[in-house]
């Protein structure tokens, strides 16, 4: 069973900073405590505030769909699913 990591970068709009930062807490808390997850780390890009950096590593492929399926039935992808990602996913 190999690890799971995802890096990359997540882009709003100016007038959805506030609302995905708003998110930003609950969504970190939430990835950190789910079983397998190994890291979970997620900021705003100093320079340009309407990017956030993603790093993502889980014990296991089925820890990441996991993480996966809860995000798509809550607030943050409720309010940030729209937004262009470029994400890479690699195994280790």
């Amino acid at each position: 069973m190999s690890k799971i990591l995802l890096t990359g970068t997540m882009t709003c709009a100016p007038s959805e900073v506030d609302g995905v930062l708003s998110l930003l807490p609950t969504h970190i808390r939430l990835s950190r405590a789910e079983p397998g997850c190994l890291q979970f780390d997620l900021w705003q890009d100093e320079v340009r505030p309407t990017e956030f950096h993603v790093t993502e590593v889980f014990r296991s492929e089925a820890a990441f769909q996991a993480h996966q399926a809860r995000t798509q039935s809550s607030d943050w992808f409720r309010v940030t699913g729209h937004m262009a990602r470029d994400f890479r996913k690699s195994s280790a």
